[in-house]
Order: C-alpha cells, then sequence, then structure tokens
C-alpha cells in the first residue's frame, strides 16, 4: 500500500510541473489570478477538485 501512495504523489508532482515547464509565463499569469481569489471561493475549488479526483478513482478502480 505504501508504494501505492508514494506512486500517487510522484505522479501528482509529474503532473504539477508539466505547466510551468512547457509554458511559464501562463503559469505565472494562472498563480497571479489565484491571488486574486478570495480564500472562501479557493477552498470550494479545492473541495470540488479533491471530490472529482474522489470520484474518479473510485470510477477508475
Amino acid at each position: 500500500m505504501l508504494v501505492e501512495i508514494l506512486t500517487g504523489v510522484c505522479l501528482v508532482l509529474v503532473i504539477e510541473g508539466i505547466l510551468p515547464f512547457l509554458n511559464p509565463q501562463g503559469y505565472k499569469r494562472a498563480i497571479s489570478t489565484l491571488l486574486g481569489v478570495d480564500n472562501e471561493r479557493l477552498r470550494i475549488y479545492g473541495m470540488c477538485s479533491m471530490i472529482a479526483g474522489v470520484v474518479l478513482l473510485t470510477l477508475i478502480r
């Protein structure tokens, strides 16, 4: 089970690194846009992302 968790963490790092590697200027714009979003909305986006991830993971497994 530890191997699967570490594999998942490694895949997240790879996926997170794709955008700044391919388009650093667009990544900077996205981050600066996020700075303008209020905390409540950002939490809602995070929660939706987590729910989507759990649903997709459930469908795949």
